[in-house]
């Protein structure tokens, strides 16, 4: 498999989310990647009383979205605290190929960056972050 160089900070699309073109950052220090999200929420529905997850990716309410495959985990923040965060496969797309990731919903709206790539999609993917 070849090896992909990538930069600190990556132009990135997440098609399925409706993101497209949004610069990344790719941080060797994170585990595990996150995507800016908003009204983050499970709710149950249907007869079985079904879990669904529902967000609106990148605080873009036409792209609101639900999917009913995911996962719930806790993770480390950078400051220390330990928070709930829902984890969703999908697709990423960076220098024009599509790969694998499962990333986590976060308000990042304190972020200067509404994605973030951690060290765990790096690995998986056989590619190396160069510093600035």
């Amino acid at each position: 498999m070849k090896q992909v160089t990538l930069g600190c900070f990556e132009v990135a699309s997440i098609p399925s989310l409706g993101v497209h073109d949004t610069i990344a950052k790719v941080d060797t220090g994170a585990f595990s990647g996150a995507i800016h999200c908003t009204n983050i929420r499970v709710v149950r529905r249907g007869p079985d009383k079904k879990r669904i997850l529902k967000f609106i990716p990148n605080g873009n309410d036409k792209h609101a979205t639900e999917v009913e495959d995911f996962m719930e985990t806790y993770v480390r923040s950078a400051t220390g605290h330990r928070i709930k965060r829902y984890i969703i496969d999908t697709e990423i797309e960076l220098q024009g190929t599509l790969y694998p990731i499962r990333i986590g919903l976060s308000d990042r709206s304190d972020m200067k960056r509404s994605i973030l790539i951690g060290r765990r999609f790096l690995r998986e993917n056989n590619m190396l972050e160069i510093g600035r």
